[in-house]
C-alpha cells in the first residue's frame, strides 16, 4: 500500500454509493461512480480527493488502489470491513443496515457534496451505462487492449480544460509526498 493513499477514506466513498443504492452495489458501477467523482473533485478544487493511481482498464478509467481494495487484494481488510463487506457476485454492500453518511468521518463537506452531485447525475445508469459513459465522455481513457494504463492527472486536467495541466499534477504529487510524511 502507498503510504500516502488513506485506505479508510477510500472505504468510506466506497461505502458511500453502496448507502446510496440501498446498501448493496456492483463493483463496476461503483468504481465508475468513484472515478467520476474524482473527476468532479479534480474539476472543481484543482485536488484529488483519494490521490490514487488513476489506470485505464478494459471497462474505462478506474483508481487502481481502491478498486484493489475493493477486490481485495490488499493488506488492509480490516480498515474497509468497518464500512465494505467482501465482494460476492461482482458486488460489495455495507456491513449493516445502520450504517449511514454521517458516519463517514474522513470525508470533508466539499467531498460529500461531490459525492452527491455524482450520484444525482449517474446514480440512476447501471453498471454497463455508467461503463459506456466514461467510454464516451472521458477522452482521458485509452483503450488499453486486455491491460491496464496509467492516467497521468495532467491527462485529467487537460481534458477538463485546466490551465497548466502539468502544475496542477505536480501539486498532487507535492500532497502526496507530505500525506507520506505525516501519515507514516
Amino acid at each position: 500500500m502507498q503510504p500516502w493513499y488513506n485506505s479508510r477514506k477510500a472505504a468510506q466513498i466506497a461505502a458511500f454509493f453502496a448507502i446510496r443504492e440501498g446498501g448493496r452495489i456492483a463493483v463496476l458501477k461503483a468504481v465508475k461512480l468513484i472515478y467520476l467523482s474524482e473527476r468532479r473533485f479534480m474539476n472543481a478544487f484543482d485536488s484529488s480527493m483519494l490521490r490514487d493511481q488513476l489506470v485505464s482498464m478494459e471497462h474505462g478509467p478506474v483508481n487502481s488502489i481502491t478498486l484493489n481494495q475493493i477486490n481485495g487484494l490488499t493488506d488492509n481488510k480490516d480498515e474497509w470491513s468497518e464500512f465494505v463487506t467482501d465482494r460476492e457476485d461482482h458486488c460489495y454492500s455495507i456491513p449493516n443496515s445502520g450504517m449511514n453518511v454521517d458516519r463517514l468521518d474522513e470525508l470533508s463537506r466539499a467531498e460529500i457534496q461531490t459525492l452527491e452531485e455524482t450520484w444525482t447525475e449517474f446514480g440512476h445508469m447501471d453498471q454497463w451505462q455508467i461503463r459506456d459513459y466514461t467510454h464516451d465522455n472521458c477522452p482521458e481513457w485509452e483503450d488499453p487492449d486486455f491491460s491496464s494504463q496509467p492516467i497521468p492527472y495532467s491527462r485529467v486536467f487537460k481534458f477538463l480544460g485546466k490551465a497548466e495541466p502539468e502544475e496542477l499534477e505536480k501539486k498532487i504529487v507535492r500532497e502526496r509526498t507530505l500525506d507520506a510524511i505525516f501519515h507514516t
